[in-house]
């Protein structure tokens, strides 16, 4: 009994499952739409939202540091998501991954945890999407009611409580034009992610470009400042969850590993696209981060939209780049609801087609060639949670969840060297297995550093994905069937 839990699909199925004979998934995505899929998700919410916040309340101008911890951290992953990706070139992420190494409970365990990721993610950044469009429509004189542009429950120390508003329309409507698209078809995803990520791109460049002669760097005193006496509020804690918080801003180059059956050439490109990804992001926050806090004082970021702020203090000088700026947000929030929700629904697509979900989910639709049940699902789930919950709870939700997946992949980086030491690799994960623990380590210390709360809502997510998969899908898997003939 506790053996079957854990029995495992061979690299042989996996390969055949990518097979062009048995994908009915479009490959149409090269090494540069893969990158820019990454970037298009990794440079969103975490540089337009999440950085005045943790720098506010956890890091303060050493919120650049955090970014790199988290980067360090993601960078070490993303060696190890490297080597699975040009492995097996399957959609499913660290699913997929944790089916090859660790065995179908584990894979149930990760996948589940992906839907966390991926479902709230979209949902986080679409309230953030939702404070920019307010914030830009009151400047030009139209100001929507505060019942249709906010959530209608906050959560804070003291618990739970009621705003008066009715829906966050505008975020659950990004959700549904993104998700709209996704069905659409991936060809058409993937040109409209390419033209927000150039966008959004250049506008960070002119943000931090124009910025720096604006920068005090009083505010940059003291760079770690003292810790208030609670672990996690300022003082090197504060550094630590800071990176934990921020570490949501790193989950693109995950989603990208999730379009392996939709790459022309996937053992060659998905390395390219998880990595440059990753490399291009970091160094872009950093630089948003200082520039950030050298001209506002960490203690004033606390706001739905720090880089606008920041525009504001600066005066009259950087007026003009107000409106440029928030329509760059606009944009590039909107191509990471769309990342978001691909990753989801490939996820599920691919959980599906090996039996552990509904048959529904690996449907694929006639004529756009896209998991289009799946996608139409994740978009109404995430579009309710998007108008119902701040973003504030919906992004340590994601974290924790991102920070499990990558814990999982390094960890099983190792088993696969031992159990799969001759299988061809077309990317080596280096200094195996220093790398691989080092990256489990970081990752862990990480979600340690999340609030109690967090570790809750996570126990209870995983408690509901139990109960479906021991009722479910350990009866209905095919990879056990198969084993079974």
């Amino acid at each position: 009994m506790v053996k079957k839990l854990f029995i495992r699909k061979s690299l042989d199925q996996l390969n055949e499952q990518a097979d062009s004979k048995h994908n009915e998934l479009k490959r149409h995505l090269g090494p540069v739409n893969l990158t820019m899929l990454g970037i298009g998700c990794v440079i969103g919410a975490g540089i337009f939202v999440l950085t005045g916040t943790a720098a506010a309340l956890h890091a303060g101008p050493a919120i650049a540091l955090s970014f790199i911890i988290s980067a360090f951290g993601c960078l070490l992953a993303g060696l190890c998501y490297a080597e699975f990706a040009s492995m097996i070139p399957v959609s499913g992420s660290a699913y997929t991954y944790g089916y090859a190494t660790m065995g179908e409970f584990i894979a149930w365990i990760i996948g589940w945890d992906l839907i966390l990721e991926y479902l709230f993610g979209s949902a986080t950044v679409a309230v953030g999407w939702s404070g920019y469009v307010t914030s830009l429509l009151a400047d030009f004189g139209l100001r929507l009611p505060e019942t249709i542009c906010q959530s209608p429950f906050i959560y804070d120390a003291h618990g739970w409580h009621a705003t008066g508003a009715v829906l966050n329309f505008p975020a659950a409507f990004i959700v549904a034009l993104m998700t709209t698209l996704l069905v659409v078809g991936i060809k058409e995803s993937a040109k409209f992610n390419n033209i927000i990520v150039m966008i959004k791109v250049v506008i960070i460049l002119l943000f931090i470009g124009f910025g720096i002669s604006y920068i005090d760097t009083h505010n940059w005193t003291p760079f770690i400042p003292q810790n208030t006496g609670t672990f996690g509020e300022f003082g090197w804690s504060g550094l630590l969850t800071g990176a934990g918080v921020v570490f949501f801003a790193y989950i693109g180059f995950d989603a990208v590993s999730t379009t392996s059956q939709e790459a022309i050439n996937p053992k060659r490109d998905m390395p390219i696209g998880i990595l440059a990804s990753l490399i291009v992001c970091t160094i872009l926050y950093i630089a948003v981060s200082l520039t950030l806090t050298g001209i506002v004082n960490y203690k004033e970021l606390n706001v739905p939209a720090p880089m606008a702020l920041a525009i504001d203090t600066a005066g009259p000088g950087l007026a003009w780049l107000r409106p440029v700026l928030k329509l760059g947000a606009i944009a590039g929030l909107s191509s990471v609801v769309l990342v978001l929700l691909l990753g989801q629904s490939r996820v599920f697509f691919t959980m599906a087609s090996d039996g552990l979900l509904w048959k529904s989910f690996a449907k694929v639709h006639p004529k756009f060639k896209t998991p289009y049940i799946t996608s139409i699902v994740t978009g109404c789930f995430a579009a309710l949670f998007a108008g119902l919950f701040p973003i504030g709870l919906l992004g340590e939700l994601v974290s924790i969840g991102t920070l499990l997946a990558f814990v999982i992949v390094c960890i099983g980086i190792i088993i696969l060297r031992k159990t799969e030491p001759d299988a061809p690799r077309g990317f080596k994960t280096p200094w195996v297995p220093v790398v691989p623990i080092l990256g489990a380590i970081v990752c862990f210390a990480e979600m340690a550093s999340l609030p109690k709360d967090t570790w809750i809502r996570l126990f209870a997510w995983m408690a509901i994905g139990f109960v479906i998969y021991f009722t479910y899908s350990r009866k209905h898997s095919k990879t056990r069937q198969y084993r079974e003939r």
